[in-house]
């Protein structure tokens, strides 16, 4: 099990790095699990084992996430997302403690990510946003080349998809803790990522919060400086006017090409989610996009 090999020298600024409105996406909308449910008998002395009291830091000896790693309530820009260190279950608190200090890292913004290290040289695939996991448990059983390095903000999630992949024998994952954005812009290298994910992000539908969605041109801007040749951005989302503006966006960037006639059919590899599954049921259409970054 290889250590994290984040690097100690502060990461190089670029100053034509353009600044984003906003990283990281929604969560499923999937209900917590409770902790007689995981662990019947143990009540009231389990949940406040694991749920902090108000102003406590959940982690408080560094062996989990940090809560705001890289003090982003100082950086002033519109965000899409909110932390959400909703309670965490016996077990997923466990395999926090456990797992962290190997397979996650805290997105501070100090230095600079040695994916060769971290994934013991498998090509990496981003992931902004998985909810609890499943799916990118999934992903990564079934491609055990591609290493998946998943952002997120949801402790209960990241603690989720840390026990999945301790169960099931998936050393290809990693947890990223904190705003993508941060991620990208200082702590990946150019052309490092072999492709990037975003599933499901908030579509924000009023119009006044447009703003904080995630695909906006100055994002796709700096995420495809951190894209190989040949890396493959792939969205989904079951929001019309969503996907509408994605499409837009993707398009529209320079160094992107479109592999279908506007919207793609959804890709064998991409798992069946219980959000897609619940808005399926009722009736919503999903919609994938599927670039790839040219090779000039």
């Amino acid at each position: 099990m290889s250590e994290n090999p984040t690097t100690h020298a502060p990461a190089a600024a670029e100053s034509d790095a353009p600044e984003a409105a906003a990283a990281a996406a929604r969560q499923e909308s999937v209900a917590e699990e409770t902790v007689a449910q995981e662990t019947p008998g143990l009540g009231a002395t389990a949940v406040s084992a694991a749920t902090p009291r108000r102003g406590e830091p959940m982690f408080p000896d560094g062996t989990g996430p940090a809560a705001d790693p890289a003090g982003s309530h100082h950086e002033r820009r519109i965000r899409s997302f909110q932390p959400r260190r909703s309670r965490v279950s016996p077990s997923q608190a466990d395999a926090l403690r456990r797992r962290w200090a190997t397979w996650g890292l805290d997105i501070d913004g100090l230095s600079r990510i040695d994916l060769d290290a971290f994934f013991d040289g498998r090509p990496v695939v981003l992931e902004i946003g998985f909810g609890m996991g499943e799916a990118t448990a999934q992903m990564a059983a079934a491609d055990p080349d591609t290493g998946i390095l998943a952002c997120d903000v949801h402790t209960p999630g990241q603690g989720n998809l840390l026990g999945l992949a301790e169960r099931n024998g998936l050393s290809n994952i990693r947890v990223a803790n904190g705003d993508a954005i941060i991620l990208l812009r200082e702590m990946l290298a150019p052309a490092s990522l072999a492709g990037l994910r975003i599933y499901f992000p908030d579509p924000w539908p009023k119009k006044r919060h447009h703003k904080r969605r995630l695909v906006q041109p100055e994002f796709i801007a700096l995420a495809t400086t951190r894209l190989a040749p040949g890396a493959v951005v792939h969205c989904a989302t079951d929001w019309e006017p969503y996907a509408e503006q994605m499409l837009e966006v993707l398009s529209a960037e320079p160094t992107l090409e479109n592999l279908h006639p506007g919207y793609a059919p959804r890709p064998d590899f991409r798992p069946l989610t219980k959000f897609e599954g619940q808005g399926l049921d009722k009736g919503h259409v999903v919609h994938d996009l599927l670039f790839r970054r040219r090779d000039t």
